[in-house]
């Protein structure tokens, strides 16, 4: 029986635009000119390692954005908010059953409390976590071992994990735990229905 389900957020309950594809489309920043941060510094923030307001800042000159810290860092956390509420209204269904409802995303801790606060996961789910919190990405083991180690009285094969990324299914399912690849909500719904939710 399943007792817990954590849920993903990019690509799962949040379906919004990349954020270098609409710097792209709406500033002319093409994503060769921002790779260099994404698949350099911005990793260590993902980790929790550095601090995005800190890093980000020397690489706005180069892209040539002139607004600002604080608005690019609005553009880009309101550019991700595009809820599939038809999803949040099935977990709270969940929760009204009593499945222990997880959040768990790769982010930096900026765009977390963004989630926590502005998008309302702080109270539409029982925990939450980051990587960036955690210290490790959903791709690493550990991450799973934390996520477990907070759940009290709970066995690995009463727990379901869902997420858009097959790396991070393989990963969950090497640790011990059920797993099941999010293609769409219907899809997801019908996955349920062998569990008996």
């Amino acid at each position: 029986m399943i007792k817990v389900i954590i849920f993903d957020a990019d690509g799962v309950l949040i379906n919004g635009d990349r954020f270098s594809d609409a710097l792209a489309r709406d500033y002319g920043i093409s994503t060769a000119i921002t790779a260099p941060f994404f698949n350099g510094p911005f990793r260590d923030c993902l980790i929790g390692k550095a601090d995005l307001k800190e890093i980000l800042t020397p690489y706005l000159h180069e892209w040539g954005w002139t607004k600002g810290l604080d608005a690019i860092l609005d553009y880009w956390f309101e550019i991700g908010y595009n809820l599939d509420k038809e999803l949040m209204d099935y977990v709270q269904e969940l929760r009204a059953k009593g499945v222990l409802c997880l959040l768990s995303t790769d982010n930096e801790k900026y765009r977390f409390e963004h989630m926590l606060a502005r998008m309302g996961f702080s109270k539409s789910f029982d925990k939450a976590y980051s990587s960036s919190l955690l210290g490790y990405k959903k791709i690493n083991p550990v991450a799973f071992q934390k996520i477990f180690d907070d759940l009290k009285g709970i066995e690995k094969k009463e727990i379901l994990f869902t997420d858009d990324d097959i790396q991070n299914i393989k990963c969950a399912q090497d640790f011990g735990i059920q797993a099941e690849l999010y293609t769409s909500r219907d899809d997801f719904r019908k996955k349920m229905l062998k569990y008996g939710l």
